[in-house]
């Protein structure tokens, strides 16, 4: 548990004060905050309620989406934020197609290009973009980075420190190649994040995941990789699920512990 992170997402409409108070309570000491929520309680607010909760933040999620007009101005803001929120780690969701495009290669290198423009700002706030590579069933809308290999080939452009690659289970447990390539990542892993994945998938698939233990994926299997890695930093649960969402926020917080402590 000394590890363990709640990712604010697994307890979506949890409003922030009552997830502070709720993780206190847990003796939990580690929370993963989204940007929206943040926004709306107040960016300042957010971070002495955390700060003088003894709470530590372990990532802020999300930003990127680098199709989008206004992407260079936001995500400088989103690293702001982060260094705001006293944590390190800026998680990165590439983004889609540009509207109407077929050139998925050419939005690869774009994300690449946008990555190295922000690195300067995000290595002078202390900041690390962590690269999350998605699904590949996301490409189309929501990420073209879709794989361990490329992900990392972007953030071994630049120092460790800078750029480095998120972890999720739920979205490369189905890539055969990847856990020896994660022992070899080293300082390159930014977070470990874990979510399983639950058959059949529901309708809304970016909504469908399920707590760990609850799926089909081997976590131990990441946690010998991550392991040998030598990363030891936090582990966080990022559950996105309407079923889970629609639950009190301390059921699901404890259910979240459970699943957790189970693998």
């Amino acid at each position: 548990m000394s590890r363990f992170s709640f990712n604010q997402i697994t307890a979506k409409h949890w409003e922030l004060t009552d997830l502070v108070k709720g993780l206190v309570e847990a003796d939990v000491d580690k929370v993963a905050l989204w940007r929206e929520p943040v926004q709306e309680y107040g960016l300042e607010r957010s971070a002495a309620l955390v700060r003088d909760a003894g709470l530590s933040v372990t990532t802020l999620c999300r930003s990127g989406f680098f199709q989008l007009d206004g992407w260079f101005d936001d995500n400088r803001r989103a690293i702001d934020e982060a260094a705001a929120l006293g944590t390190s780690v800026l998680v990165l969701v590439s983004g889609g197609l540009p509207e109407g495009s077929k050139d998925i290669a050419g939005a690869r290198e774009h994300v690449a290009d946008a990555i190295a423009q922000l690195v300067p700002h995000a290595a002078a706030a202390g900041v690390t973009l962590a690269i999350e590579p998605l699904h590949p069933m996301y490409a189309a809308d929501r990420c073209v980075i879709n794989t361990w290999d490329q992900a990392i080939a972007i953030a071994e452009q630049h120092p460790a420190g800078q750029v480095g690659v998120t972890v999720d289970t739920y979205h490369l447990w189905w890539d055969d190649t990847v856990l020896p390539k994660i022992e070899q990542a080293g300082e390159r892993i930014a977070i470990y994040q874990l979510a399983d994945w639950i058959t059949p998938l529901p309708a809304g698939v970016l909504t469908g995941r399920g707590l760990p233990g609850d799926g089909c994926i081997d976590m131990r299997a990441f946690h010998v990789a991550v392991e040998r890695a030598g990363y030891t930093g936090p582990i966080e649960v990022e559950v996105m699920n309407e079923e889970l969402w629609q639950r009190p926020g301390r059921e699901i917080l404890a259910d979240t512990i459970a699943g957790y402590q189970s693998i």
